[in-house]
């Protein structure tokens, strides 16, 4: 059996999962008012934290 570490780094979990709901929307077809809003915001969240190295 695999051994998972799982990051602590807040940066990689958010884009972890910026990761996930962009490869989940379209195969589940949801159709949420505000989705690309709330998309953009988590992808710059993630990215100014994996820069901060946080």
């Amino acid at each position: 059996m695999a051994n998972f570490k799982v990051t602590k780094s807040l940066g990689m979990i958010l884009l972890g999962i910026w990761l996930i709901l962009t490869g989940l929307i379209p195969v589940l077809k949801l159709n949420v008012s505000g989705m690309p809003t709330i998309m953009e915001v988590l992808a710059i969240a993630a990215g100014v934290l994996i820069l901060l190295g946080l």
